[in-house]
């Protein structure tokens, strides 16, 4: 039986100084996590589990360092959170998997119904991949080098989750412990000899066309040759973080990890397949440009946030022509400006700060330091405001436009060219850009552009 490696989330040392996670009720997210892990380790250790506490003093990344110095064929991985949201009344439990692996998925089911059945109170925000998340990708899910999960135990924000996880933290820990031991005892540890393991040869597609020759499955992870990733142009040389292994002499690197050079990766489980296409219309030094051209159709867009919600379009049907008409006006990106308001509205739920009445989707304010939000008249308005607020952090060129954006005069022309640039401008939020970015990445994939 492998062993089991455990992480609380937070706690360790980010950019100087202490890191506590979420904030809320009096407590945090680190000291919440560390209490759950540490039932969570006495529970696996009398059900004769070997498990490996991470120390609570180190980064995210010297977690992933620590497993990858300590792991070995057969064992698995699982940091513990509890999530946070502007609006109370979010709650819920959920794990990441690293995107298009089934067998992790199927990981994360067994874990997320071990919790759910032990505290069958906390409703049940599903199984998700990576891209899903803020980030668009998740270290741990992607850089631990043994089968890996991250979970969401509940919301820290929400009062009811944290009364559950408080009250009942020894039930959280059961139900944890009962999806790490079956997630254990599904993974298949080898022969135990020694010797080098064998992989599963599998399938390579690129561009509609077969390759030649095969890659491998590791831990459901599709990996392919070295030399393929040459004959795609993709330099590695700079990119550290992208898994590579040596088996039978010959190098391979990790699938998947290859949509960082905007390469689309899938998997067709039914004839052990991994797909990769590279004609891309995209121009990579492009994709973050705010004064762009747009790459997806009204029909992407609308089937991508159909998909994120399904009742998105009945209040906003013609919300994705909106964007594109102008956008593309005005010279703006409109995939970036759309994404953008996916962001800001959630997929166009909105929350308590902003109704959709005000037709508001990229949380602009008014004049004077007011407590509202900006309201307009219709929605063409509210898109053209966004438009045009947009083109003031990114360009120093005049509105085609009759200006309706209430604050295009106090923005500095031209400061934020880029997407990135909006963090901590647009949004105090740091990680603003990153999230607006991931969020275009999961656009292209939808529409399978990237």
């Amino acid at each position: 039986m492998g062993r089991i490696f455990l992480s609380a989330a937070h706690g360790g040392k980010e950019t100087g100084g202490i890191d506590p996670g979420s904030i809320a009720g009096g407590t945090t997210e680190a000291r919440e996590m560390i209490l759950l892990r540490d039932l969570i380790l006495t529970e696996l250790r009398a059900r004769s589990f070997e498990v490996l506490s991470v120390p609570d003093d180190v980064s995210a990344k010297q977690t992933i360092e620590w497993i990858n110095s300590r792991g070995r064929r057969g064992d698995i991985a699982l940091e513990i959170h509890a999530d946070a949201a502007g609006n109370p009344s979010v709650r819920g439990a959920s794990v990441f998997y690293i995107a298009s692996n089934d067998e992790r998925k199927s990981n994360a089911d067994l874990l997320l119904m071990g919790l759910l059945r032990r505290v069958p109170q906390l409703p049940n925000r599903g199984v998700k991949p990576d891209t899903a998340s803020g980030l668009g990708s998740l270290a741990f899910c992607r850089q631990t080098k043994v089968p890996s999960l991250l979970m969401q135990v509940g919301f820290l924000s929400s009062p009811d989750d944290r009364s559950l996880l408080q009250n009942r933290r020894r039930d959280f820990a059961l139900g944890i412990a009962d999806g790490l031991a079956a997630w254990s005892r599904s993974i298949d540890s080898g022969s135990g000899d020694g010797g080098e393991p064998t992989y599963a040869a599998i399938n390579i597609n690129i561009n509609g066309q077969n390759y030649p020759e095969q890659g491998i499955l590791i831990n459901g992870n599709a990996y392919i040759p070295i030399d393929l990733v040459d004959r795609l142009r993709i330099d590695l040389s700079k990119a550290p973080n992208v898994r590579r292994i040596t088996y039978r002499r010959v190098v391979y690197v990790k699938a998947i990890e290859l949509r960082e050079f905007n390469i689309s990766v899938s998997w067709d489980s039914g004839t052990k397949t991994v797909t990769l296409r590279s004609n891309l219309v995209i121009c990579p030094g492009q994709i973050d440009r705010i004064m762009s051209h747009g790459n997806s159709s009204e029909v992407q867009m609308q089937i991508f946030l159909k998909n994120n919600n399904e009742n998105a379009l009945v209040q906003f049907p013609d919300i994705a022509k909106l964007y594109r008409e102008e956008a593309t006006t005005e010279g703006v990106n409109y995939d970036i400006a759309f994404c953008q308001m996916c962001v800001e509205t959630g997929f166009l739920r909105f929350g308590d700060d902003i109704k959709s009445e005000q037709n508001n989707f990229a949380g602009l304010g008014t004049i004077g330091g007011g407590t509202e939000a900006a309201t307009f008249e219709n929605a063409r308005i509210g898109v053209r405001a966004h438009i045009q607020h947009l083109k003031a952090y990114a360009s120093l060129e005049p509105l085609v436009k009759e200006v309706v954006d209430p604050r295009f005069r106090f923005v500095t022309r031209g400061i934020a060219p880029l997407v990135d640039q909006l963090s901590g401008r647009w949004s105090a939020d740091l990680d603003y850009g990153n999230k607006i970015m991931a969020m275009l990445k999961r656009l292209y994939e939808s529409a399978g552009l990237m």
